[in-house]
């Protein structure tokens, strides 16, 4: 069983808007639905679960049932950081399913991930234990400490930029959540860095610059030009 875990516990106070940008609408359909709805088109997704920003369950049904979204079985009420919201989506699916299912933890504000995206994270995951959807890092690193000056630089090509979706064995992402609260880390900003801080090794699969996260106001504006964009057809693929 290959399980989506949409996180879309998130108030999202970094667009400044007045709901939550998970739930804002872009050319007549909202940012969730997108993310939803390439989950619920791919053929190796049996179950779709989400962890929704408490007061908006009822929102969220209701979108899924007007955009056909009946893979969505589970709604599930967030946490008070990305950590616990994580946890919480977790140990319900816990309750419900094998601990050697595949659950795909991904952000609800990533609206563009690709089923290409998908099938590797769950390829990888099956091959290696788990998969943290990565790109390559194309800007000269630099190291500061105050914020505004650098005197130093990092070499890019040990760096990683990862995204979502992140992939596991769901025993394997309870265990680790299970542990995090015994030595007390309660606020780690991914499923990969928490793995990452509890001496755990990951593997990567592929991103995509198109699988952006929406956080400002900016983004926003990418994402409607992705939505229009059509790639010239002279350009080649590179394979």
């Amino acid at each position: 069983m290959n399980i989506a875990l949409i996180i879309a516990g998130g108030v999202g106070n970094r667009m400044g808007q007045d709901i939550p940008k998970q739930f804002l609408t872009v050319n007549e359909k909202p940012v969730i639905i997108y993310t939803l709805e390439t989950f619920q088109n791919h053929n190796e997704i049996d179950v779709i679960a989400v962890v929704c920003l408490s007061g908006w369950e009822t929102v969220l049904q209701s979108y899924a049932n007007q955009f056909n979204i009946t893979k969505l079985k589970y709604i599930i009420s967030g946490g008070d950081c990305g950590q616990a919201s994580i946890r919480n989506g977790v140990y319900e699916l816990e309750k419900h399913f094998a601990e050697d299912d595949i659950v795909l933890i991904h952000d609800a504000i990533r609206p563009m991930v690709s089923g290409e995206i998908i099938s590797d994270c769950l390829e990888k995951t099956k091959l290696l234990g788990n998969a943290i959807t990565c790109i390559p890092c194309a800007e000269a690193m630099l190291q500061t400490t105050d914020g505004k000056t650098s005197c130093g630089s990092y070499p890019r090509d040990n760096l990683k930029r990862t995204q979502t979706p992140q992939g596991f064995h769901l025993k394997d992402i309870c265990n680790l959540h299970r542990e995090a609260l015994k030595k007390g880390i309660t606020n780690s900003v991914a499923s990969c860095t928490l793995m990452i801080e509890l001496g755990k090794q990951v593997h990567f699969s592929k991103g995509s610059e198109k699988n952006i996260k929406l956080t400002t106001i900016e983004d926003i504006d990418i994402f409607k030009a992705l939505l229009s964009a059509k790639r010239s057809e002279w350009l080649k693929s590179k394979e």
